[in-house]
């Protein structure tokens, strides 16, 4: 499996797909197509389909890492462009709402404001024709579903508010859309036989004409989702939701992966990565759908896995003669490299092409990156959320106080008590990106987001440390992030015995707290504390360090890599 990198700019035609390696090598597709080939490149479809799933209220990254995934802004210009040159069709698998579940009694109203702009975003902007159902959509229970859910075997009773199958006619194609909801795929749920009630839907969908079926699935994993869609049968496309299982980027298959007559689409969670699906549906044509990507397609994607493989080529090389590269970094390029050549080799091997005969689709993973351009009405929306959500939680958290330390504890006292003694450490802080971190929330008017403000601050809901409505002496990364709680030491003039803070952060403090995968994506501990010693502050540190790559220089790259313009009409 890989994720990519969709291009813009694709009206109708197979957009270059890019893989990146990471897991598995993706499928060669080596079946047999029917009905001879045709080697041009697909022609304009009968009909465009979008797919979402697990997006988790998710409307935009953190913009921590260097190419963030993940917009509803975005998402929604991309259909919009679609919807100019040809019919569309959207469709979610479900867990839509909520970004945990339970939710924190923090967390409540952020969320709920939350939910709403999603359920407006969805019938307004998107216009979403249906929605499956997922584990993160009752957080709040039935009650708060928001949407009417297409979910054909809910037991008798349920709350939830569900819909039939639906027959959509799209461009002149009669679609035919159901959810089904396979067993343990949603904790607690009452539901009756998920293979007879999905043969059901499909024989109802049939009888009234439908050409292509689309069936919404939540599965625990993506055999049990490949499973159901084989054992219900008579579907063409089934997009599938996989709770805490939904592949992250770069565990997402670029291909369709065959069950029986049908085949399974996989986006990745929290709207990062949407499976865009044009379908071609040939007059007089029967049978199953056929995956079919042009031979022209398949070469430049051959080209663009080779690029990267001399890119890897030359990273592995500037590692070796680097004596301070991490062994764990270079030994996952390594593994990156023989997974690209893996790729590589299967589709020199068998590339796919389109058939002479009867219906077919292809798919695009389309990479929800900064690059792409914003719909302005719908981030417009997205920042009246920020400042409403922001207004409401600072209100709420501020009739809550910090939680007080025992008596003869250290407490949290900020920079300016830190200056007292060390201003030559102050003033080289105040040069490090630690200094800025509160600034770039506010640029994004995301500081009093509870997604993002634990940080960018200081002492972040630790006894005597600061909260989201009591941070104003904590906000930065300051200090007593990396050193502790500074009160004591402060009060006896440093010389307390033993000295009550640390001399310098562990590894996995940081690793742990704020700079996680999802969050600083080229983070290397040695590479980054170069970027915050020297003179004035851990000056002996940094000489023990010696040369060798800096966070900056990494995280620079990584941003060169990936383009550091935003798309147009985007803010975020």
């Amino acid at each position: 499996m890989c994720y990519i990198a969709a291009m813009q700019g694709r009206l109708g035609m197979l957009a270059l797909a890019v893989c990146l390696g990471a897991g598995a090598a993706c499928s060669g597709k080596s079946e047999v197509k029917t009905g001879g080939s045709d080697a041009s490149p697909p022609g304009k479809p009968s009909f465009t389909l979008f797919a979402l799933a697990e997006v988790r209220g998710q409307i935009g990254p953190c913009g921590c890492t260097s190419d963030p995934l993940g917009d509803i802004a975005r998402t929604a210009k991309l259909v919009a462009a679609a919807r100019v040159a040809g019919p569309v069709l959207v469709v979610d698998a479900g867990s839509l709402l909520y970004t945990q579940s339970p939710l924190p009694a923090n967390l409540v109203t952020q969320e709920d404001l939350k939910a709403d702009l999603l359920r407006d975003i969805y019938k307004d902007d998107l216009q979403v024709a249906a929605v499956g159902l997922g584990p993160a959509d009752l957080a709040k229970g039935a009650d708060a579903i928001r949407l009417p859910r297409e979910v054909a075997n809910l037991a008798p009773g349920s709350k939830i508010p569900t819909e039939p199958p639906k027959l959509i006619e799209v461009g002149g194609t009669k679609v035919g859309v159901f959810g089904v909801l396979a067993e343990g795929a949603v904790a607690g749920l009452a539901i009756t036989d998920p293979v007879a009630a999905g043969k059901a839907a499909v024989t109802d969908l049939r009888g009234r004409g439908a050409q292509v079926v689309v069936a919404l699935v939540q599965a625990p994993t993506k055999k049990d989702a490949q499973h159901l869609a084989r054992d219900i049968g008579g579907i063409d496309i089934a997009v599938a939701g996989l709770g805490i299982n939904a592949p992250e980027p770069e565990r997402t298959a670029i291909a369709a992966d065959k069950a029986g007559e049908a085949w399974l689409v996989i986006p990745a969670n929290r709207g990062q990565i949407v499976s865009r699906v044009d379908v071609t549906v040939r007059a007089g044509a029967s049978g199953a759908l056929v995956d079919a990507i042009g031979e022209g397609a398949a070469t430049a994607r051959i080209a663009s896995i080779t690029d990267r493989i001399k890119s890897a080529d030359a990273e592995l090389a500037a590692f070796a003669a680097d004596k301070a590269a991490d062994p764990g970094f270079v030994a996952a390029k390594k593994a990156e490299r023989t997974r690209l050549v893996g790729e590589r080799d299967a589709l020199t091997a068998h590339p796919l092409v389109v058939p002479k005969d009867g219906s077919y689709f292809t798919l695009d993973q389309i990479h929800i990156n900064k690059g792409l351009a914003c719909s302005v009405p719908t981030q417009s929306k997205v920042s009246t959320y920020y400042a409403a959500a922001g207004e409401a939680n600072v209100k709420a958290a501020a009739a809550r106080p910090v939680t007080p330390l025992p008596k003869g504890q250290a407490t949290y006292v900020g920079m300016a008590a830190c200056a007292d003694c060390h201003q030559d450490a102050v003033d080289y802080w105040k040069g490090t990106v630690h200094a800025q971190a509160w600034k770039t929330l506010v640029e994004r008017g995301q500081q009093f987001d509870y997604s993002c403000i634990g940080c960018h601050v200081t002492g972040y809901e630790k006894p005597g440390g600061s909260n989201l409505g009591h941070n104003e002496p904590l906000r930065d990364v300051q200090c007593e992030t990396c050193h502790g709680p500074g009160s004591i030491h402060a009060a006896q003039l440093g010389e307390e015995k033993p000295l009550a803070i640390l001399k310098a952060p562990a590894p996995d403090l940081c690793a742990t707290a704020c700079h996680t995968k999802e969050h600083s994506d080229t983070f290397q501990y040695d590479a980054y504390l170069r970027d915050i010693t020297g003179k004035g502050h851990g000056e002996k540190r940094r000489a023990a360090l010696g040369d060798g790559p800096t966070g900056h220089g990494l995280r620079g790259a990584a941003l060169e890599k990936a383009g550091k313009t935003l798309g147009a009409g985007c803010l975020r």
